[in-house]
């Protein structure tokens, strides 16, 4: 009994030691993360395969697990650029990004943990330098938004090819103009919007004149045909099946035959 002591204290004293290791050992990699394996003793950080994947991991306590997000990650950007005439323009962009999983190795030893402030802002910030320095205020705030967010997107995805990040997508979210600038944009865009609705309506005015006109004229050319058509025969032909229908009407009157100039019947009435 007395030698119990003796046996249990180096069992517990390697116990100890054994929990300590397997803690400093121990590596948990959370949802959403990859870790880069540092070999202390063996070339440093591992290129050559892929990084540790979620769960519970087990490495030399003299090595080191460097973790990093794998996620897709959002970027908010403000930048002051200035347009093609020299006017200084406010973009409000965001990035979505993320590293190359089987290439974090490679991020890591190359850019390290700050890697976006290393390559992902200065490549958005110079992209958007060039795109934005190609336009004028009244394109970038009337119409070509769209065209510049494109253009972005495919010069900064240019700038960071070859550097284990991928790039999914520019967002331009804002295009803030000073405030004078954006007052005559606005000022000519109205006028111009004046301009046109005054054009419309004199082509509206133009065609219903001449819709009138072409009405006229075809009453005029069906008068006049229909004046040449009437002879002196016909109006006599005309009159005399009008008397014959009057005579057959049981209302009372007196029809005179031959009264009326050119031969034309007379029609009295009991009135």
């Amino acid at each position: 009994m007395e030698k119990l002591p003796k046996i249990a204290l180096p069992v517990i004293i390697a116990a100890v030691i054994l929990v300590i290791v397997l803690a400093k050992s121990a590596v948990t990699i959370g949802s959403g993360e990859a870790g880069v394996l540092y070999k202390t003793f063996d070339n440093g950080v591992v290129t050559d395969a892929p990084p540790l994947g979620e769960g519970f991991h087990i490495v030399a306590p003299w090595n080191k697990v460097i973790i990093y997000e794998v996620r897709q990650q959002e970027l908010f950007e403000k930048m002051k650029v200035l347009s093609s005439n020299g006017l200084e323009i406010q973009i409000d962009a965001s990035a979505w990004y993320e590293p190359i999983y089987n290439d974090l190795g490679n991020l890591h030893q190359s850019l390290g943990e700050n890697y976006l402030q290393r390559v992902i802002q200065p490549a958005i910030r110079s992209a958007a330098r060039s795109v934005v320095g190609r336009y004028t205020p009244e394109q970038l705030y009337s119409s070509k938004r769209d065209a510049i967010q494109d253009e972005i997107f495919a010069e900064t995805k240019k700038i960071l090819d070859k550097q284990y990040v991928q790039l999914n997508e520019v967002l331009v979210r804002d295009v803030t103009l000073p405030n004078t600038i954006k007052e005559a944009i606005e000022r000519k865009l109205r006028q111009e919007q004046e301009s046109l609705e005054y054009e419309f309506r004199l082509v509206t005015a133009a065609k219903e004149a001449e819709k009138v006109i072409i009405e006229a004229q075809g009453k005029a050319d069906a008068n006049r045909i229909l004046s040449a058509s009437l002879t002196d025969k016909i109006l006599q032909d005309k009159g005399i099946e009008a008397t014959i229908k009057l005579s057959e009407s049981p209302n009372s009157k007196v029809v005179v035959i031959g009264s009326g100039d050119s031969g034309m019947p007379i029609i009295l009435g009991n009135q």
